[in-house]
């Protein structure tokens, strides 16, 4: 550091110190200043040690997010406690595609995107549970297509599931199936669309003007709003009777949630 900056700083240091009580918030403002108003106090300084600068900075920012994982981390079980007393509640109607029993004791609706590479392993995670609950669980397929990080043939195949479930739920789920099993042919869009439900011998007529009905167009809307008012922003996001979880955490995270809501007398399995 030269010596005019050198003069600069210890003037300014100095006289803060000797001609007032200054606060350690108005002497960090004072420094932040004068500062701001000669940067090449910090420019030359870090050209002189540019190596103990990055190792400064390095730990700086090292800390700070260990700080802030720590907090959300936090939050985050805040908001799982707060949901354990409260748990959300979303609309399954008579419309509604359910796969299993109606009356399961286990609800677990699932907010999705078909273009989503990590819906894939919210999936899968899905059908593990289906495998090991049976009957004791029920899957609600819900949709939150994100055309924002292009996936731009996500809204038309969640048209295409739900105009096939106005003629068979059943079909409409092994279309899901067949899509996340086949995820980058969705690319192609509406030709393998049509393919798929070509092979589940659903009525193309019928098909095609449901997908432009106003059934359609409501649920999409509904099941969009209901996945920003769960604060949902991404996918796959899931209500496991009524208990948020926010992404695709493995099937253990699932079974600690049922695991409390039993030991709660919460679930009765």
């Amino acid at each position: 550091m030269s010596s005019k900056l050198k003069n600069v700083f210890s003037i300014l240091v100095m006289g803060l110190l000797v001609v007032s009580c200054v606060s350690d918030k108005d002497f960090k403002e004072k420094v932040k200043k004068a500062i701001e108003e000669n940067p090449e106090i910090v420019i030359d300084a870090i050209s002189k040690k540019p190596h103990e600068f990055v190792q400064v900075l390095q730990k700086a920012v090292n800390e700070t997010r260990m700080v802030e994982e720590k907090k959300a981390r936090e939050d985050e079980q805040k908001k799982l406690e707060a949901h354990f007393n409260n748990p959300l509640a979303p609309q399954i109607g008579e419309t509604e595609s359910i796969r299993g029993e109606k009356d399961a004791p286990i609800t677990l609706v699932m907010f999705s995107d078909f273009q989503c590479p990590y819906c894939v392993q919210g999936v899968n995670t899905v059908n593990k549970l289906r495998e090991k609950y049976g009957r004791k669980i029920r899957y609600v397929y819900k949709h939150l297509p994100l055309v924002s990080l292009g996936h731009a043939q996500a809204p038309l195949a969640a048209e295409y599931f739900e105009a096939i479930a106005m003629q068979s739920v059943e079909k409409a789920y092994k279309f899901h199936d067949e899509l996340y099993s086949n995820q980058r042919n969705i690319q192609n869009g509406e030709t393998f669309f049509k393919a798929v439900v070509k092979k589940l011998n659903i009525d193309a007529n019928k098909l095609s003007a449901d997908l432009k009905s106003e059934r359609v167009k409501k649920k999409m809307e509904n099941d969009q709003m209901e996945a920003q008012k769960f604060e949902f922003q991404g996918t796959p996001g899931f209500l496991l009777n009524g208990i948020p979880i926010y992404g695709a955490y493995p099937i253990e995270y699932f079974e600690s949630i049922i695991g409390r809501l039993k030991q709660s007398g919460k679930l009765i399995i």
